[in-house]
């Protein structure tokens, strides 16, 4: 048992420094083959058998990387929930704060039994997931939000990567800033080599970076009073797993008679499954984390084949009316959202969704949040949406030009996205050819009360010289503007030309106007939605091959 409890330790060890991993690599660093987003980098999005559910009930397509969670689910009926305690990156992190917990301190472990027998707070992740189900079924994906490898990956790459980024940097920065020669050496040799390895070029920061730290602290402080109680109480891939080990044929077996019922056996459970003889396992809540045998002195615990089912709770414990009231509450919710203002796509011109993106219907069937795309941005333009894209659309990505621009030959976030919310597109389809219409993703509008050539009489030609559409899609006009003192100023005046412009917002993003930018990009006349236009017919235009 001990050398099977270590392989299990190595075993949570290795999936979880490996999801660190590629949710670390998922970034630019302007290097040969960085323009290209390995698949093995979908690795843990492409085993989640959530998102294989999720996506196939609410989008109503199959997403061909995504038939890998097949391999989870029926690894699930044979082993039961196995993925929760051996490879689940999350439920590592949360069983590692769990056990800094003090069996002295809490009158020698009692109150640490106590707390890992069964309580009825650990159905709650089942009402959860039904609501869930009810959601999809209108064509409303929430899983991301709730889903472990989602939520792990969107609060380590937009909250703890970033945060480490720029403590590196403040602390490289003040090594080279000593006055001792040697000692600045080091702080250049250090930060080159970092910048090397994994520092991204430009200091990452993203939109509601509160809040998503909020809930992550929120999730490790909780192992603080129940064991893994995201896992137990909240995580919706644990209550789908959980429904699947019903049928297991596989688990744990208890030997009556050996037993001497010192409860050791509670000390150390991880999912809370009452391995102790008095109680009634709950084999859907069991992590095969195997703590239980260890802790065991009598050997009255083993796990085998062939389960007695009538000795163990197979099922959940959920009642019939909770059930039904969950279904009903999630089947309620989308059309409750939508009825509102916010539910109103036509009203959200700041909605700007990444060159790719999908009709804001299917969009929202198919985004799981991972925060993948946003982290490979290269110019920080993608961030997570707060309520500018609905309630339905939290966490979801936009496109925010004051902050960054979308880059005209960049496609990476098409790549990176696990479960094609976002199309991949070739830098040709996105840029267009001579035959080819170019992936618009909105249009730009010039405030000519805050234009410096239009309202001050001052020389400004920067949106123009950003516009990077090879037929300039804002062009200047020549004018001669008599000053109030007499004096003739020849200015050269901007202009949009919308049939050209798609609403990169590079000019928004170089705009000297400070506060409210003297040019904005609006979504109206994005290429994924052909009733949000502007222009009644938009030309066709021969475009220079670049």
């Amino acid at each position: 048992m001990r050398k099977l409890k270590i392989v299990r330790t190595i075993s949570q060890a290795f999936f979880f420094v490996l999801f660190v991993y590629f949710v670390f690599a998922t970034e630019y660093h302007f290097k040969p083959g960085s323009e290209k987003v390995s698949g093995w980098f979908k690795f843990f999005f492409d085993i989640n058998p959530l998102n294989l559910f999720g996506t196939s009930l609410a989008s109503g397509v199959l997403y061909s990387t995504l038939v890998f969670g097949f391999i989870i689910l029926i690894a699930t009926i044979f082993f039961g929930r196995f993925f929760c305690g051996w490879i689940c990156p999350l439920g590592s992190l949360n069983q590692f704060f769990s056990s800094f917990k003090s069996e002295r301190k809490q009158h020698r472990g009692l109150a640490l039994m106590k707390s890992n027998i069964f309580k009825p707070y650990q159905n709650l992740k089942y009402y959860l997931l039904i609501i869930l189900v009810g959601m999809a079924i209108f064509g409303s994906l929430q899983f991301g939000l709730l889903d472990p490898i989602s939520l792990l990956a969107r609060s380590v790459g937009m909250v703890i990567l970033p945060a480490i980024t720029l403590w590196l940097k403040i602390v490289f920065g003040w090594l080279w800033s000593f006055d001792i020669s040697f000692v600045s050496v080091i702080g250049e040799l250090l930060y080159r080599f970092s910048s090397a390895l994994f520092l991204p070029l430009k200091q990452p920061h993203f939109n509601g970076t509160f809040w998503l730290s909020l809930i992550f602290m929120a999730i490790v402080v909780a192992n603080r009073i129940y064991t893994r109680f995201w896992c137990r109480a909240l995580c919706p891939l644990g209550a789908l797993l959980g429904l699947l080990s019903s049928f297991s044929i596989f688990g744990l077996k208890k030997n009556l008679d050996a037993c001497d019922s010192c409860n050791k056996c509670l000390l150390h459970c991880q999912g809370g499954d009452n391995p102790h003889k008095d109680l009634p396992h709950h084999r859907s809540e069991c992590h095969l984390c195997l703590n239980c045998l260890y802790d065991c002195p009598q050997n009255a615990l083993s796990f085998g084949f062939f389960l007695d089912r009538k000795k163990a709770k197979v099922k959940p414990q959920i009642t019939r009316r909770k059930v039904i009231f969950a279904g009903l509450a999630g089947l309620l919710a989308v059309p409750t959202l939508r009825s509102g203002l916010s539910g109103k796509p036509e009203i959200k011109p700041k909605l700007i969704r990444p060159p790719g993106a999908l009709k804001e219907e299917d969009f929202l069937a198919k985004c799981i949040r991972c925060g993948q795309c946003m982290k490979i941005c290269p110019t920080n333009a993608l961030h997570p949406a707060l309520l500018d894209a609905g309630w339905e659309g939290i966490f979801t990505p936009v496109l925010i030009p004051i902050i960054g621009y979308c880059e005209y030959n960049c496609v990476l976030c098409g790549q990176s996205c696990p479960t094609g919310a976002i199309q991949p597109l070739t830098v040709e389809k996105k840029i267009g050819t001579e035959k080819t219409q170019p992936v618009s993703i909105g249009t730009a509008f010039i405030d000519r009360g805050k234009c410096l050539p239009w309202a001050f009489g001052k020389e400004c030609i920067v949106c123009e010289e950003w516009c990077p559409t090879s037929d300039k899609a804002i062009q200047l006009e020549t004018v001669k503007q008599t000053l109030p003192d007499g004096s003739v100023l020849t200015l050269q005046r901007p202009h949009v030309i919308p049939e050209l412009c798609i609403g990169c917002g590079a000019c928004e993003y170089v705009c000297p106007v400070e506060g409210n930018k003297a040019i904005y990009v609006n979504s109206v006349g994005e290429s994924r939605n052909p009733d949000n236009e502007m222009l009644l017919h938009r030309p066709k235009k021969t475009r220079t091959t670049l």
